[in-house]
């Protein structure tokens, strides 16, 4: 094998099935998962990505864990020659694109929301979303005494005690901590199970007391005691320019807009910060990589106000970088940033929606590099035909193989969302066991991480706390790299 050639080496992840354990903590079927491994594995493919669900492994009670249903699967994974990445799932399965899954949260924390409905995000009109806790009861120690954060302390570190064979045999690789909805770092501000449809601007997700009162004591501090939560942001299937907030020249750009669109980003930066810093005490030592993922909206992106995107919580705008900031979070924790969307293209989206997914994923991949960090990603949705997979070779290097060593920019890995029957059907299969050959950079499966530069040390300890200058400074953009307009390995060429 040429050594320098296989410094372009991007290992391929697959995603596994939802329910592989199902709702009721049960591994269905190990022999037939087995045999869709082994076909994995001969295809070149280098790991597996798995989410190990709150809302099964504690469902009995609080700190009731069972993580054996778990453990048979990874086993399997490691018989089957596989690494893992493990998503440490706090979040409901279901009510997202593509879930066909129903694991609600644990039954005893949707109980303490029966009584105290202000634990879960909320709308401006009341609704309560109750796929994740708002990040509002972060601090608050009223889950029987514990906050959310040490809730999801407690569990990964439990996870790292109960799961210490297959990190011990480096089976497992990285530990994605789930930060929102779907995993992602963001506000669950596009619900489909509320009505939402693609374009809808989205709403804001924080009008929860504890999120109000925070933003009420917020604006005390800052001398205006007057300024309450948006009132002019309309509903979930608007567009922009039908609401006083988001329309040219709105409420966005003022000085209360600002401060609460600041507010409202900094927020999840620092759920993110707090949480990572448990998953780095809780694994460290490990010869693991902590990660996060960052959700890809594209919808509204090629407009002023990029509404959808501030809904969520990513204060981007033309002249604000709303993601090199996370990306600063995450170097503090030595982490990846895995983002989505790689397979899309900006000619495939409806012209209304002003959808940029090529520059978004040009400008939060570049944003991570510049913040010196890892980057990885996946694709939003399922595909198998040769466009999309050559767009994802051409995000993972942007600017081709270089022959003579490590490319100038090189994504740290791609998952590919699903392992279903529909990608092992014959025509799909063949053509993604090109997309693989082509991201390994036409080079034979590797089964040394070193060849390709992803030896990994043990995880050491996230670095000081960064200074608020620091985030802002990270808030200016900067143009992105330059990308190739089509990979000089295409699985068609």
């Amino acid at each position: 094998m040429a050594t320098n050639i296989l410094l372009n080496y991007v290992p391929v992840y697959v995603m596994l099935p939802l329910g592989v354990i199902n709702v009721n903590n049960v591994f269905e079927d190990p022999d037939g998962l087995k045999e869709q491994l082994v076909q994995l594995r001969a295809a070149g493919v280098d790991g597996v990505m798995v989410d190990v669900w709150w809302g099964i492994i504690e469902q009995k009670g609080p700190k009731e864990y069972d993580w054996s249903a778990y453990k048979s699967l990874f086993q399997v994974v490691q018989e089957c020659g596989l690494k893992l990445q493990a998503i440490m799932s706090f979040h409901q399965c279901g009510g997202n694109v593509g879930d066909v899954v129903n694991i609600p949260i644990p039954q005893w924390v949707l109980n303490i929301g029966e009584s105290d409905p202000d634990i879960f995000y909320t709308n401006r009109s009341g609704t309560r979303d109750k796929e994740y806790l708002s990040v509002g009861v972060d601090n608050k120690p009223i889950f029987h005494g514990r906050t959310a954060i040490e809730i999801y302390s407690d569990y990964m570190k439990s996870f790292r005690e109960n799961m210490s064979e297959f990190l011990k045999s480096e089976l497992i690789i990285d530990i994605e901590v789930g930060l929102g909805p779907a995993g992602e770092l963001r506000y669950p501000s596009y619900p489909q199970n509320q009505g939402w449809v693609f374009p809808g601007i989205g709403e804001f997700q924080c009008y929860d007391k504890y999120l109000k009162e925070d933003f009420k004591a917020a604006a005390a501090r800052a001398g205006h005691p007057e300024w309450e939560l948006p009132d002019d942001a309309g509903t979930y299937n608007d567009v922009p320019e039908s609401t006083e907030f988001f329309k040219t020249n709105g409420t966005y750009l003022t000085e209360k807009g600002k401060f609460f669109l600041t507010w409202y980003s900094n927020q999840l930066l620092n759920h993110g910060d707090q949480i990572l810093d448990e998953a780095n005490k809780a694994f460290l030592g490990c010869k693991v990589k902590l990660a996060i993922k960052v959700s890809g909206i594209h919808w509204w992106y090629k407009v002023p106000n990029h509404a959808a995107e501030l809904t969520a919580g990513y204060y981007n705008l033309d002249d604000r970088d709303g993601y090199r900031p996370i990306a600063k979070v995450v170097s503090r924790h030595h982490g990846i940033l895995n983002f989505t969307c790689l397979e899309m293209r900006n000619s495939e989206q409806s012209s209304d929606a002003q959808s940029a997914p090529q520059e978004l994923v040009q400008q939060v991949l570049s944003g991570g590099w510049r913040e010196n960090i890892e980057v990885a990603g996946e694709n939003a949705l399922s595909r198998y035909d040769a466009t999309a997979y050559n767009q994802i070779i051409l995000n993972a290097r942007p600017q081709g193989v270089n022959k003579d060593g490590p490319p100038k920019l090189r994504m740290y890995g791609v998952t590919y969302l699903r392992l279903s029957d529909e990608l092992l059907e014959e025509t799909n299969f063949d053509i993604f066991k090109k997309f693989v050959v082509k991201m390994h950079a036409d080079q034979s499966h590797s089964d040394d991480p070193q060849e390709y530069n992803h030896a990994i040390p043990p995880l050491k300890r996230s670095g000081p706390n960064i200074p608020v200058d620091d985030l802002l400074e990270a808030t200016k953009p900067i143009p992105p790299f330059p990308w190739d307009s089509e990979t000089d390995m295409k699985v068609d060429g």
